[in-house]
């Protein structure tokens, strides 16, 4: 059987395959010694006789002195002439796989001639045309003439007979590039409405690749070269293997494929956030491992992009004794620093060079992750990729990875070595640690062949020391400090000023030349590239079992040591309404249960669950934050890029809703830790929302207000919701908070031009209007009767609004701005600009207390039912918890 030692490997960077002729080799022989396939190339003609015993031949494009087409003819002229040949004149000729044997490649170098016969010889013309074209393309000064020169030469086209079924339609059809690691190979792109194809330019390795929508499962952009270009498409569960991977040549393009694919998908890729992972990992749900894949996987690390391959920390600091000991400290990497700041003996050798460095300065010269590391470790099993990386060769034989031990031991002391592990380490597969394919990688100082790598004494045999390896990474001591680990690799100690505290700093990147793309290649190929960075905030810890009731988020802090779980904030139970007035009645001795800094940015929201286990915030900072009652803990989501305006909770306790600056409505699943939908319904920001009764409101800087279908039960119980709309309520102006009435029958809307509008909620048209603010109106609430309404605004007024008459009833001149509040019907607390808690008698009209909160304006206050329990948030990025004392 016909074996291909052709891979796309043989070329260089940035080459492409076109196509293969069926040919002869006629140099020095007859036609039938030598047969086999003539490939055409950007840069090279390759050569691979059907006999595997024979060489591959290589010959470069730029090294050749002629290419003609010549015909043999012999001096008898009643003789016919013989088929015309390619003559090739070149300078010199690679030789590859001789004897069928993986090994560098040798080289023939002098003036040689090459001559090959097509089986077709009516294609001799065509083919020597495209091989000059090609061969000026080669000799061309600059790279970008080069690739416009070839992209000429280039034909691309979909076949459509390649549809599985007659009935589809196309959606998007574009030129692209399938990824693997180290090539590309040039097709076309087709989606259809049921399924995505990949057309190679040169029919290799398939004719067409074909994935059914239905079965994927994740879809991913991509950074590829730097630039955003990449899409990759997951059809099963494994996070280290995709099914494609697409560069695209447009940004636009591949954009529009992701989106297409992502409304096709049950569930919404945006499912899989970082934030989602973390709250698994850190319940137990998923394993060091599995985590470690999932962030590598969304900080566009990938198998198929060496120099992005997914990165894993050395976890273990003993190489050298007889005996794993998990049980030891001493027996572990410390995880909080860097591989070059591990050693303080380099470490200050290094910092001494970069403070003599001269602007822009760097710390290390390599990175910890880069193809020349990858296959340092993989060599065994993809001896190829190797010789394709560097250029035919292998490394010298001492620099091999030939021990665990030295690696570990260079990777401490050495100048220049820094590197990280990858997943292999910590995988069920040992084969890269035995040189199974029998290669010839030469020979050490000592005179001992390089063969199988050499294995700490603790383990027996590869597969010993991999399953050891597993233990180690899901050790109690790794899952309690692997979270610093990620700080540095995907976290906020990944760039800026915490980096450079941590010593963990990069190479100098003055040296990619974005305007010559071979060249910054290279530079990605030698150096590797940093991941995208996931988190902003010191990640949390795991929860172990030894450290469960002392386990904390490093981001938050508190003013004392009570938290969410102390036995003052267990008082969520029902008080029957004398007990609400008592609260209110002692409104004025509001005392501080405990302080929260847990907010970039100020706080728009709070929302609480009945029984008071999690309160949620939302901020300007674009995040939605969880306490756990149970656990003291801090979750932390982030939906897009722009602020929050405020949360609320659906009624199940299952669901939290968020309005966001970005014109839509955001549902977070508490119990999957996720993104469950979301609602885009408006042209402007979203200011503010409500629910009632499966019905959601929500108000816009657009100038309206919408009521929505939104049934709880549906968003819970994981069903795509169809938000159906209800009801419009248009404005002359943006509107910037609306309050329902206890009934659920009225709504009161505030504009930012203070135009207050009483509406009934059957009629579009509204009940009353009335400009009673001179400026914004901040918020807007009906008091528990629902005959009246009360309003604050930039105009440092509170008005109180009669709901049936429209008729001001009040007007209160406070000394400063007032921004949320929250009232009785006859008292009201509220906060002001300068961030304190205000205590209002309104028949009087007068503050009968004022409280010393925030530092900075008091933004949003929520109140439960029973008047036991105040939450205040402020532009002081706090969260304060408070609760009356009688």
């Amino acid at each position: 059987m016909f074996m291909c030692r052709f891979s796309l490997l043989l070329l260089d960077l940035e080459e492409h395959y076109f196509e293969p002729h069926t040919a002869y080799n006629l140099t020095g022989r007859g036609p039938e010694a030598n047969s086999g396939s003539l490939k055409i190339c950007s840069k090279s003609i390759i050569f691979e006789p059907d006999d595997a015993v024979k060489p591959i031949l290589k010959i470069l494009l730029k090294d050749c002195k002629g290419i003609g087409a010549v015909e043999e003819t012999g001096h008898n002229p009643f003789i016919e002439s013989k088929p015309a040949c390619i003559l090739i004149e070149t300078k010199q000729i690679y030789l590859i796989k001789e004897e069928n044997v993986v090994a560098p490649y040798k080289y023939e170098r002098g003036e040689k001639k090459v001559t090959f016969q097509l089986e077709v010889p009516g294609k001799t013309e065509d083919v020597v045309q495209i091989l000059l074209q090609l061969h000026r393309a080669s000799c061309l000064d600059k790279q970008g003439d080069q690739t416009a020169m070839v992209s000429k030469i280039k034909q691309i086209s979909i076949n459509h007979n390649f549809f599985q079924h007659v009935t589809e339609n196309p959606h998007m059809e574009c030129v692209a590039e399938m990824v693997s690691p180290l090539v590309t190979n040039a097709g076309h792109v087709c989606i259809t409405d049921c399924n995505l194809y990949f057309q190679p330019m040169n029919s290799y390795p398939d004719l067409v690749v074909q994935i059914g929508l239905h079965s994927v499962r994740r879809i991913y952009k991509r950074r590829h070269g730097l630039r955003p270009l990449g899409l990759e498409v997951f059809c099963t569960e494994n996070d280290l293997c995709s099914d494609i991977y697409l560069k695209f040549y447009s940004t636009k393009e591949r954009d529009e494929l992701y989106y297409y694919i992502a409304t096709f998908l049950e569930n919404h890729i945006a499912e899989c956030t970082a934030e989602s992972y973390m709250l698994q990992w850190q319940r137990g749900h998923i394993s060091n491992y599995q985590y470690l894949l999932h962030l590598n996987n969304l900080a566009d690390r990938s198998v198929n992009d060496l120099s992005q391959y997914p990165v894993f920390p050395w976890v273990i600091s003993d190489y050298s004794s007889t005996q794993m000991d998990l049980l030891n400290p001493a027996s572990f990497r410390d995880l909080s620093k860097p591989i070059g700041a591990l050693n303080t003996e380099r470490l200050e050798r290094l910092l001494e060079r970069y403070r003599d460095m001269p602007e822009t300065r760097f710390m290390y010269g390599s990175h910890y992750s880069s193809p020349g590391y990858v296959l340092f470790y993989l060599v065994r099993v993809a001896p190829e990729h190797m010789l394709c990386l560097q250029n035919g060769r292998f490394d010298q034989a001492d620099r091999m990875f030939n021990s665990v031990g030295e690696t570990w031991k260079n990777c401490l002391e050495g100048g220049t070595d820094f590197k990280e592990l990858i997943p292999e380490f910590y995988g069920s597969d040992s084969s890269f640690l035995k040189n199974l394919l029998g290669l010839n990688l030469g020979r050490r100082q000592g005179g001992g062949r390089v063969e199988n790598v050499e294995l700490p004494p603790w383990a027996s045999d590869p597969d010993d020391f991999l399953e050891k390896m597993r233990l180690a990474l899901e050790s109690q001591y790794v899952s309690e400090h692997l979270h610093e680990w990620i700080d540095l690799i995907f976290g906020y100690k990944q760039r800026g000023s915490e980096a450079v505290a941590a010593h963990n700093g990069k190479i100098d990147k003055r040296r990619l030349d974005p305007d010559q793309k071979i060249a910054m290649l290279t530079q990605i190929l030698e150096f590797g590239q940093t991941p995208r960075q996931l988190f902003v905030t010191p990640h949390p810890q795991r929860i172990t079992p030894r450290f469960h009731n002392l386990s904390a988020t490093p981001s938050l802090s508190s003013s004392d040591n009570s938290d969410l779980s102390s036995p003052s904030m267990e008082s969520f139970e029902d008080l029957t309404e004398e007990s609400k007035k008592m609260a209110w009645s002692n409104m004025n001795k509001l005392a501080l249960q405990s302080r929260h800094k847990i907010h970039k940015e100020a706080v728009t929201g709070i929302a609480v669950t009945l029984s008071g286990d999690s309160i949620f915030s939302t901020s300007q900072d674009s995040t939605l934050k969880m306490f756990s009652k149970e656990n003291g803990l801090q979750r932390s989501m982030s939906f897009s890029n722009m602020a929050l305006s405020s949360c609320l909770m659906l009624p199940d306790d299952k669901i939290v809703v968020c309005s966001s600056w970005d014109n839509n409505v955001y549902f977070y699943s508490i119990a999957y830790g996720r993104r469950q939908d979301t609602l885009m319904g408006h042209d402007d920001a979203v200011s503010h929302i409500c629910w009632r009764d499966d019905k959601l409101y929500t108000a816009s800087w657009d100038s309206t207000v919408k009521i929505w279908k939104c049934v709880a039960d549906d968003i819970s119980s994981n069903k795509r919701t169809q938000f159906d709309l209800l009801a419009e309520f248009e404005h002359e102006a943006g509107v910037n908070t609306l309050d329902l009435s206890p009934a659920g029958t009225l709504l009161a809307t505030g504009t930012k031009e203070g135009t207050l509008t009483l509406w009934d909620i059957a009629n579009p048209l509204p009940l009353n209007q009335l400009t009673c603010h001179s400026g914004k109106i901040h918020k807007v609430a009906f008091s528990p009767d629902s005959r009246h309404v009360l309003s604050v605004g930039e105009d440092s007024c509170l008005v109180v609004t009669d709901v049936q008459t429209g008729m001001l009833l009040a007007t209160v001149h406070a000394e400063q701005e007032q921004r949320c509040f929250c009232w009785d019907g006859n008292t009201v607390l509220s906060g002001g600009m300068s961030g304190d808690l205000s205590v209002w008698d309104l028949l009087s009209s007068k503050v009968i207390h004022k409280i010393p909160a925030h530092s900075g304006a008091v933004t949003c206050m929520w109140m439960n039912e029973q008047c036991s329990t105040i939450i205040t948030g402020g532009v002081d990025k706090q969260i304060i918890l408070w609760k009356p004392e009688y």
